[in-house]
C-alpha cells in the first residue's frame, strides 16, 4: 500500500510560476531535454564530490544517464545514478521554486526574468512545456534515506509519496502532451542529445548505445594534445570543410573561468563574415551558435568552442545579458588571438605567410575596429611585394579581380612579403614617404612591370578589405606618407626628357609631342579624355606600353566610395588621362604615317583612316588594361581589330 507522505500546493497564492515558465521564460520547447540531462550530470558530479569528502561510504557505480522512450504509454524518462534526493531536498529544490506569486516573482527578478539562472533550478520546470505530467522517482545516497516519488500535472498541486526504488539516483518521467509527440521519436531525441549534451562528461545511453561523444577537447591541457587531435575535433564540429589554418586554445580561471578552442578557417565567398559560427557552451552543455556579444566583431568568422560558467545568460540560456564580464571576456579573447599570431610570426614565418591570405582579413579588420588589437598586430601586417626573389615562399594569394573577388592565383616566386615599415625604410632614398601599390595584379600588370623595370618597389594591397577600408586607415596612421596606386599617376622616375619632342616642326610650328597629342585627340574624339604625351623610361621601348590609361587617386577613390555607399558597381569614369608613350616605336610609326596623310575633298584618305584606326586601337588596348569591355564595346573592338588587320595585310 502506498503511503502518502505529503500533499499540498506548490504555491500558497492563486497565481503560480507555471504560466511564466510555459509562455515567457522558454521559447524553444526542445531545450527541456538539455535541462533535464544537465540536472542529471549535476547529480552525478555531486555524488562524486560527496564520495571524495567521505560522505558516501559505498563504491559509486560507473556514471551513466539513460534515456528511455515508451511510445505506448507516451512517456519519456531520464534516469541517472547520481546523488539522489531526500524528502527534504525535494521540498527545497522542487517545491519551493514557486514560493511566491507570479507578481512577486516578476517584481523581484525583473520583467524579463533575465537574471534567474543561479537563483532557482528552473531548468527542471521546462519539462512542463512538453509534458502533461512529470514524475520524480529518487533515492538519496545518504545513509538511512528512503525513496521518494513526486508527481505534478502542471497545476500548483503536487503529491509526495514513498517509493519502492532500491538503487540511489533519480528518474524523471514525462508523460508527453498529445501535441508534443515528436519527443517520443527516437531519432528526434538522439539528435537533441547530440546537439546539446554531446560533450557532457557522462555517458548518455539509449538502450545499449552511447549517444554522446563525451570528450570535451577544450577541457584538456594543450600540452597533452597533438595537431591531429585539434584537426579531428574541427572536422567533427564542421564536417565537409577544409582544415583550419591554425587555432588558439583558451584556458583561464581568473578573473573568470573560460575554456575554449578557436580556429582560423579558410575563408571563401559563401562565408558570411558578419555571422558567428562559434559554439557557446556552459559547463560542456551547448547553449547557442551565437556568440556575437562575446566574440569581437572582427573575429566573427572564427570557428570553434567557448565554454564558461561565468557568462551571464538569461533564464532560457538563449541570449547573453549585458554584463561587464562579457566585455572582459571579449578583450581576453582578442588578446589571446593577437598573442597567437605574434608567436606564429616570430617562430614560423613560413606558416604565417602561407596562412596570410585568410588570416590577413581578420588582422586588418581587427586593426580597424579595435585599438588594443591594432597595437598587438601592427607589426605583423604583411604585404606581397615586388622587392626580390624568394623561392621558399610561394603561397597562394587572393586577388580581387573585379568579377571574381576570390580568385586563386599563384604569385611569382620573386614576390616575397614585407611589412610597411620595412618597405618605407628600404625605399626612403628612392621615394621617401611614398608607397606605390597595386590592388589587382591582373589588370594592373602593365603598370607594375613599368615600376619594376625602373627598380621601384610595389606593394600588392589586393584583398577586398584594402581599397575602401585599409588604405584610408593606413593614411590616417601614417599621416606623412602618400599612397599611390600604380595606375593613378606616373612617378617622375618613370619618365625621361625626350629631346625629340621639343623640336619644332618648321611647317606646322609645333613640337613632335604637340602633333602626336593632336593626332590622338582627333582620332579618339572624346573631349573628356585628357591626353598627355610623355616618354617612358626603358632599356627596350618595345617592352613598355605605347599608351596607358591613368585614374587620378583622389578622383578614383571618391567614385569608389560613392559607388560603395550607393551599393552599386563603380562605373569607369569618362574623365580620365591617356598617356601616350612618345618613345614607343608604334607611336613613332603613327606619327610618321600621319605625315603622309592627305585630306581629300570627299573625306579622309586611306592613310588618314589608318592613322585614326591605329590611334583608336592603341586607346582600346590601354583601356583594356584597366577594365573589361562590355558587350557593345567588345563588338566595336573586334570590328576595329578586323579593319586594322585587313588594312595591314592588304597588298
Amino acid at each position: 500500500m502506498t503511503t502518502v507522505l505529503e500533499k499540498g500546493n506548490i504555491s500558497i497564492h492563486t497565481e503560480n510560476i507555471f504560466p511564466i515558465i510555459k509562455k515567457s521564460l522558454y521559447t524553444d520547447h526542445e531545450i527541456f531535454l538539455r535541462e533535464l540531462i544537465s540536472n542529471s550530470v549535476d547529480a552525478i558530479s555531486k555524488a562524486k564530490m560527496a564520495s571524495l569528502a567521505g560522505e558516501i561510504t559505498n563504491n559509486l557505480p560507473e556514471p551513466e544517464i539513460t534515456v528511455t522512450i515508451d511510445k505506448e504509454n507516451k512517456t519519456l524518462s531520464i534516469s541517472d545514478n547520481g546523488i539522489g534526493m531526500t524528502v527534504d531536498e525535494i521540498k527545497k529544490y522542487i517545491n519551493q521554486v514557486a514560493f511566491s506569486s507570479a507578481e512577486d516573482f516578476i517584481t523581484k527578478y525583473g520583467k524579463t526574468a533575465n537574471d534567474l539562472i543561479g537563483h532557482f533550478g528552473l531548468g527542471f520546470y521546462s519539462a512542463f512545456m512538453v509534458a502533461k505530467q512529470v514524475e520524480i522517482d529518487t533515492l538519496s545516497y545518504r545513509e538511512g534515506a528512503t525513496a521518494v516519488h513526486w508527481s505534478c500535472d502542471g497545476s500548483p498541486e503536487f503529491q509526495l509519496t514513498d517509493s519502492s526504488r532500491t538503487t540511489p539516483g533519480t528518474t524523471i518521467t514525462l508523460t508527453i502532451m498529445d501535441e508534443e509527440t515528436e519527443y517520443l521519436e527516437e531519432s528526434r531525441i538522439k539528435n537533441l542529445i547530440k546537439k546539446y549534451s554531446d560533450f557532457v562528461p557522462v555517458a548518455i545511453k539509449m538502450g545499449d548505445e552511447q549517444i554522446n561523444r563525451q570528450k570535451a577537447l577544450w577541457k584538456e591541457s594543450p600540452q597533452n594534445l597533438t595537431d591531429e587531435d585539434y584537426l579531428e575535433f574541427y572536422r567533427y564540429l564542421y564536417p565537409f570543410q577544409e582544415d583550419p589554418l591554425l587555432w588558439v586554445h583558451l584556458n583561464t580561471d581568473y578573473p573568470f573561468l573560460l575554456n575554449g578552442i578557436l580556429f582560423f578557417p579558410k575563408l571563401r565567398p559563401d562565408v558570411d563574415v558578419t555571422k558567428g559560427q562559434i559554439k557557446l557552451f556552459c559547463n560542456q552543455v551547448f547553449v547557442s551558435d551565437h556568440c556575437e556579444e562575446i566574440i569581437p566583431e572582427f573575429l566573427m568568422p572564427l570557428r570553434g568552442v567557448i565554454d564558461s560558467p561565468d557568462i551571464p545568460l538569461n533564464v532560457s540560456r538563449s541570449a547573453l545579458t549585458n554584463h561587464r564580464t562579457v566585455r572582459r571576456i571579449a578583450d581576453f579573447i582578442s588578446k589571446k588571438i593577437g598573442d597567437r599570431l605574434k608567436s606564429l610570426y616570430n617562430e614560423d614565418k613560413a606558416k604565417y605567410i602561407s596562412s596570410w591570405e585568410d588570416v590577413g582579413t581578420f588582422v586588418k579588420y581587427g586593426a580597424l575596429r579595435d585599438e588594443k588589437f591594432k597595437k598587438q598586430v601592427e607589426d605583423l601586417i604583411i604585404y606581397r611585394t615586388t622587392y626580390q626573389a624568394n623561392k621558399e615562399e610561394t603561397p597562394k594569394v587572393e586577388i580581387d579581380s573585379g568579377d571574381d573577388a576570390w580568385k586563386d592565383v599563384t604569385p611569382d616566386v620573386n614576390q616575397p612579403y614585407t611589412t610597411l615599415n620595412e618597405y618605407l625604410e628600404r625605399n626612403k632614398e628612392k621615394h621617401e614617404k611614398r608607397v606605390f601599390y597595386c590592388n589587382n595584379a591582373q589588370t594592373q600588370s602593365t603598370y607594375v612591370d613599368l615600376y619594376k623595370n625602373q627598380g621601384i618597389e610595389v606593394l600588392f594591397m589586393d584583398s577586398f578589405i584594402d581599397a575602401n577600408y585599409f588604405i584610408p586607415f593606413l593614411e590616417r596612421e601614417y599621416t606623412d606618407v602618400k599612397f599611390s596606386r600604380v595606375d593613378s599617376e606616373l612617378d617622375s622616375s618613370l619618365v625621361e626628357d625626350d629631346k625629340a619632342n621639343e623640336i619644332v616642326d618648321a611647317n606646322s610650328n609645333k613640337t613632335r609631342a604637340e602633333v602626336i597629342k593632336e593626332i590622338f585627340e582627333k582620332a579618339i574624339n572624346k573631349p573628356k579624355i585628357n591626353i598627355k604625351t610623355q616618354s617612358l623610361k626603358s632599356e627596350t621601348q618595345e617592352e613598355t606600353p605605347p599608351a596607358m590609361v591613368l585614374l587620378p587617386e583622389a578622383m578614383r577613390r571618391f567614385q569608389e566610395m560613392t559607388a560603395m555607399m550607393q551599393q552599386r558597381e563603380m562605373k569607369f569614369p569618362e574623365e580620365h588621362m591617356l598617356v601616350i608613350n612618345t618613345a614607343h616605336p608604334l607611336i613613332e610609326n603613327i606619327y610618321q604615317l600621319n605625315k603622309g596623310a592627305i585630306i581629300q575633298g570627299s573625306g579622309e584618305s586611306p592613310t588618314q583612316e589608318m592613322v585614326n584606326l591605329m590611334c583608336q586601337y592603341v586607346y582600346d588596348l590601354a583601356l583594356m588594361a584597366q577594365r573589361a569591355f562590355n558587350a557593345e564595346e567588345m563588338i566595336d573592338f573586334v570590328a576595329r581589330s578586323n579593319k586594322v588587320l585587313t588594312k595591314l595585310t592588304k597588298r
